[in-house]
């Protein structure tokens, strides 16, 4: 069986090659702890991922836009001039490293120098916070820490593919959000497979830790829409897409942006489905405001104001538009105040 998945793997190419590199890479710079601080509170990241389904309902009632933030100001406060104050003046974002045109590094260029939509977002920020869009130390993190690394003040904020949802918005603060997406089904051009349904069936199915993707998945079980194991996850998306070339899976649920991006490294594989099965947003997430120290998430909520009219456009055309076609423009903001 291992020789047949290896074998796979060389036929699928260069781009087979480069996501293996990328995940490779990916797990030998991890610098956060597994637990520490608020960290080793007990608390998954991502209850929302390994929770019942069945709290869901409940939860809507509580929170019915997650994607409404704060009001936006361009004002300083504590939190920022904490940052401001530091001895090495930088802000701490963690991120992903191997998210092809979101967070990573090509591992065919001599730079090691992280690039991306979510990294261009991030540099926006420091400018604006820093006066300098270098100055910006990223942390590269899995999934499942993302919650974990804001609490434990291991960064200011993660930029990474982070979709808004109620569960995590008891744990973390959001800015406003920055993209829209939703779950899609990635599989080879050669799969049965068409999307969310009964095709699934018997299939195996690679998801992340601590995913949004990982709950969807275990809530079309639940209500017995499809019959699939979903009992391989893995600690970052990549990871998934390498088991897909290794034969180890048959297909692998995330966002349908994220998705996309792995479709454009591997030419062999597409998304399923014409549409997403839902809607979400991505946000960049910070913590909790203490005391009323909310300055952070106003001030991230201000540069996004900016970012929607100047930046996110080229961004997105140097990044995401060859693997996700023309876009509408960023989602437009909801404020709670």
């Amino acid at each position: 069986m291992r020789t047949r998945g290896l074998a796979r793997m060389r036929g699928w190419g260069g781009a087979g090659a480069m996501a293996v590199a990328c995940a490779l890479t990916g797990s030998l710079v991890l610098v956060l702890p597994q637990a520490g601080g608020a960290a080793g509170s007990g608390k998954d990241e991502d209850r929302v991922s390994q929770g019942s389904p069945a709290a869901a309902p409940a939860r809507a009632k509580e929170c019915e836009t997650p994607e409404e933030s704060l009001s936006p100001s361009g004002k300083d406060g504590p939190t920022i001039e904490d940052i401001r104050n530091r001895k090495v003046k930088k802000l701490i974002v963690g991120v992903d490293q191997n998210s092809y045109r979101w967070g990573y590094r090509d591992p065919n260029k001599k730079t090691a120098t992280l690039e991306g939509f979510d990294i261009d977002l991030a540099h926006r920020i420091a400018e604006d916070i820093l006066g300098d869009r270098d100055a910006v130390l990223f942390r590269a993190i899995p999934t499942n820490q993302r919650v974990k690394a804001i609490q434990s003040g291991q960064v200011d904020m993660v930029v990474r593919t982070m979709t808004i949802n109620c569960d995590r918005k008891e744990d973390v603060a959001f800015s406003t959000a920055y993209f829209k997406t939703g779950q899609q089904v990635l599989a080879p051009k050669s799969s049965d497979i068409t999307g969310f349904d009964d095709t699934l069936d018997g299939k195996r199915v690679c998801s992340a830790k601590g995913s949004t993707a990982l709950t969807q998945l275990g809530e079309l079980k639940k209500k017995k829409v499809i019959d699939a194991d979903i009992s391989t996850t893995v600690p970052n998306q990549l990871d998934c897409l390498v088991r897909l070339q290794l034969g180890e899976v048959d297909a692998v649920v995330t966002d349908s942006a994220l998705a996309a991006s792995q479709a454009a490294q591997d030419p062999t594989v597409e998304l399923k489905g014409d549409e997403p099965l839902n809607t979400e947003y991505y946000g960049v997430a910070m913590k909790k405001p203490e005391n009323g120290k909310d300055d952070l998430v106003r001030r991230v909520n201000q540069v996004l104001e900016d970012y929607r009219k100047s930046g996110w456009q080229k961004s997105y055309d140097k990044w995401l538009k060859p693997g996700l076609g023309e876009s509408a423009g960023p989602p437009a903001p909801k404020y709670s105040d």
